[in-house]
């Protein structure tokens, strides 16, 4: 069996679900053709290419039938910059941007993307919590009586719903 690299199958797994032949190259494009497509990780911890600042975390520009789609954007917004810009990559000029979990090591660099893009669509998954906005029941957590009441979540008496996160029910930054 062979191991691969899981930034690699996420980013294969973008593409068939865009449809479609995928072919990869190292040399990013100026501009996807309609038969074309290619992968440039802009973010991860692997690479021999020494101008790439590698973290934890992941970030690649997809280009395919003639649309540029970030998929992710890193743990860091000023690595995610320095490498787009380490691969001549315009991250002003994408078609959209496809968030694929609420990890800060996906989503950190939405900072730096929504300063040199802010008025780009972002795709983002519903989650059952976290920071795109859902709620979560109390009784996701352990309750222990026995505890005194300070090291209890919310004093022994949390609300019956927990409101988490907040990017699905704010209006993004537009130019203007």
């Amino acid at each position: 069996m062979t191991a691969y690299s899981p930034a690699l199958l996420c980013s294969a797994a973008f593409l068939l679900v865009v449809g479609g032949a995928i072919t990869s190259s190292a040399t990013p494009m100026a501009s996807a053709g309609p038969s074309k497509a290619q992968i440039t990780i802009l973010y991860d911890a692997f690479g021999k290419d020494s101008a790439m600042q590698k973290d934890w975390g992941y970030a690649a520009l997809v280009e395919y039938g003639g649309k540029r789609i970030l998929f992710d954007t890193g743990n860091n917004p000023e690595i995610l910059a320095q490498n787009a810009k380490a691969k001549s990559i315009d991250l002003g000029s994408l078609d959209f941007v496809v968030m694929s979990h609420r990890h800060g090591d996906h989503m950190g660099g939405l900072a730096y993307l929504l300063k040199v893009n802010p008025k780009v669509k972002i795709y983002a998954p519903k989650e059952g919590f976290g920071v795109y906005g859902a709620d979560l029941p109390s009784s996701f957590f352990r309750k222990d009586s026995s505890l005194p009441s300070e090291q209890r979540y919310y004093g022994g008496a949390p609300p019956d719903v927990m409101r988490f996160g907040s990017a699905s029910r704010r209006k993004l930054p537009t130019r203007g």
